[in-house]
């Protein structure tokens, strides 16, 4: 299979409609769309927006599951030279306020109820927040329902997609042909080591070339079909998996959302070939009670990640091809997969050499030496890599190396042949259940009860997430407070997978310090054994 010609979105998809457009690209539940068809909707959503006000460079939201519209608005946004910002369903009032604020977003589309989450209320909610960037969300001029009505301070979605019929299409068309190579496509979120959650600005060209090249470690064709339940605003997802297909005309099987017994129907029913899952996802669907009477033959490769144990799990739920893989939302997700075709036992300790247009060092932390082959660093990473973080000049500039390397916090070494091998965070990052949760930004909400004096934040092993996380808790003095109350606290405040699942109530003298008085951070684990 050739490479796409196109380099940006909207070509791609026009590409996709000529050149294979009977060819079924999506299926959401009883709803099936070819690569024609799914074009043709793209621009009828690509109409609305722009009768809305929406020009190249505005930022559109998505806040909903893993529904067809949730596409089409992504790649609409993008077909008119607009940004799409895929926004967190997992998030409290006050993440999600941030996000709009610091996005700008000019136009959200949101899904009323999701997983029994008000949507609408949680939008009401962020709307009144103080969240550092002025109140009441000034950017935002409408909010668009995914329902057949709406309150009337909302606009329904039928109603939203009549009011752009009017448009004419060419308006659309033109606006298209003027998106650059360079130009943003998308704007995602993703936790840091400080407490605020950094945007990752991704352009067109390099999403298209990215995921080419993840797509060809794959093996991917156009017969190929992906189960796709990871959440769309990550960009394991609305990235990663969505472009490695689409590069390959391959197509896209939506899961609303997880869950096990329905995915293995799913997988089975679509016959579904492609894999796209975290540690934690693969395990609900090895030990579900419906593995066994399930046919999963379908199965062939995908991605994940994980430890030599948990990705040969992968491979024996079906996936014989499955790929291992290192990445960041700042580098287009992966910038190292192994080739399907490597032997498991090779797959499964390394996570692959750099794809094209990506180059992968191993450096001193410290003096930013390279490190001599086999000899563990910090990985850096260079080529298709993000362009620095949206509106904060002074964390990008720590992102980057004088002369352009990506710095990703991350622990690893290169062998003689170039491929890379993960050996842990150098950051202070904790992974659970494959999402990267940042300890600063759950520390700064726990700070804020009344009773915590200190509050640390660390990451303790688990048979399900990998991670678990873990709060080390010094009181004021004479204040009370247990485990239920402060994790209630963080439920209010945070996302739930970021609400530690465990905590140590210390005095400051049994803090571990180091013997100038510093944090040993790599010794709070030791206090839950």
């Amino acid at each position: 299979m050739n490479k796409p010609a196109a380099r940006t979105v909207p070509a791609l998809l026009a590409e996709l409609a000529a050149g294979c457009g009977r060819h079924e690209a999506l299926v959401d539940g009883a709803r099936r769309w070819t690569w024609a068809m799914l074009a043709a909707e793209v621009e009828t959503v690509a109409c609305a927006l722009a009768a809305a006000g929406i020009r190249a460079g505005d930022r559109v939201g998505i806040l909903a599951g893993n529904r067809a519209e949730w596409l089409f608005t992504h790649f609409a946004t993008m077909s008119l030279g607009a940004i799409s910002v895929g926004l967190n369903t997992w998030a409290t009032a006050h993440e999600l306020a941030w996000q709009l604020a610091h996005a700008e977003v000019r136009l959200l589309v949101v899904e009323p109820r999701f997983r029994e989450r008000d949507f609408l209320a949680l939008v009401a909610q962020a709307g009144e927040l103080e969240h550092g960037l002025g109140s009441g969300l000034p950017a935002l001029g409408r909010c668009v329902v995914l329902a057949e009505e709406a309150p009337a301070e909302y606009r329904a979605w039928p109603d939203f997609l009549a009011a752009g019929a009017v448009l004419d299409a060419s308006d659309v068309a033109r606006a298209s042909a003027a998106v650059g190579t360079d130009d943003v496509a998308c704007l995602l979120y993703t936790s840091g080591s400080t407490a605020l959650p950094k945007g990752v600005p991704l352009v067109h060209g390099k999403l298209i070339d990215n995921m080419w090249a993840i797509g060809e470690r794959q093996h991917l064709a156009a017969d190929d079909r992906l189960w796709l339940a990871v959440s769309l605003f990550w960009s394991l997802a609305c990235v990663n998996a969505l472009f490695a297909l689409a590069t390959h005309r391959g197509t896209i099987v939506l899961q609303h959302h997880f869950d096990a017994g329905e995915a293995l129907a799913l997988i089975e029913g679509e016959r579904c070939s492609v894999l796209y899952a975290t540690p934690n996802m693969v395990q609900a669907l090895d030990e579900h009670p419906d593995r066994a009477r399930r046919d999963l033959g379908s199965l062939r490769t995908g991605v994940t990640i994980g430890t030599p144990a948990q990705v040969a799990r992968a491979a024996r739920l079906g996936c014989a091809e499955i790929c291992n893989v290192y990445g960041l939302t700042e580098a287009y997700g992966n910038s190292t997969v192994t080739d399907s075709s490597l032997p498991l036992a090779q797959r499964v300790e390394t996570v692959g050499h750099a794809l094209d247009g990506v180059e992968v060092a191993v450096l001193c932390p410290d003096t930013l030496v390279p490190r001599a082959t086999g000899e563990a660093g910090e990985i850096v990473l260079r080529g298709n890599v993000m362009p620095g973080y949206w509106h904060d000049p002074v964390r990008s500039a720590e992102a980057f190396t004088a002369d352009g390397w990506f710095r990703t916090g991350d622990l690893g070494l290169l062998d003689a042949d170039g491929y890379l091998y993960y050996r842990g965070r150098l950051k202070e990052m904790v992974k659970t259940g494959g999402i990267n949760v940042a300890p600063a930004e759950v520390e700064q909400v726990l700070a804020t009860h009344p009773a915590v004096e200190l509050a640390f934040v660390t990451g303790i092993p688990d048979a399900r997430l990998d991670e678990a996380l873990a709060a080390v808790v010094v009181l004021r003095g004479g204040a009370g407070a247990d485990a239920g109350a402060l994790a209630a606290h963080c439920r209010e405040r945070l996302a739930a997978y970021k609400t530690p699942r465990h905590f140590r109530f210390v005095t400051a003298t049994e803090l571990p310090l180091t013997t100038t008085g510093k944090l040993k951070r790599n010794a709070l684990a030791g206090l839950f054994t």
